[in-house]
């Protein structure tokens, strides 16, 4: 079964940091662009972050520029989300995201591949 697995959410006090993998499984993604979604309670889903297929360009959400950090290794066909400065606003379902194109990545309405989801609770 293709699919992306996400790990590493969980509990943090506002400040505090969480670091998100996303691992492919059955079929590989190094080609293609990656980004990381969110969706809080109650909301539409919204984009935090995107990366291109070689890594050498990222794109952040306005909200979480300066504190998030994406990366990928495609030797290993992973991507990570390092999240600094945590606030309780970061709350929500994180989602890794799969699209062949860098621009396609930026929109939840377009992307071709999503992960399951990983739950983030930031208290205050």
């Amino acid at each position: 079964q293709v699919q992306l697995v996400e790990s590493g959410g969980g509990l943090v006090q506002a400040g505090g940091s969480l670091r998100l993998s996303c691992a492919a499984s059955g079929r590989t993604f190094s080609g293609y662009a990656k980004g990381w979604f969110r969706q809080a309670p109650g909301k539409e889903r919204e984009f935090v972050a995107a990366i291109n297929w070689r890594g050498g360009n990222t794109y952040y959400a306005e909200s979480v520029k300066g504190r998030f950090t994406m990366t990928r290794d495609n030797a290993k066909d992973t991507v990570s989300l390092q999240m600094n400065s945590l606030k309780p606003e970061d709350t929500a379902i994180y989602y890794c995201a799969a699209d062949p194109s860098f621009v396609r990545i930026t929109s939840a309405h377009a992307v071709e591949r999503w992960g399951q989801g990983t739950q983030v609770t930031v208290s205050s």
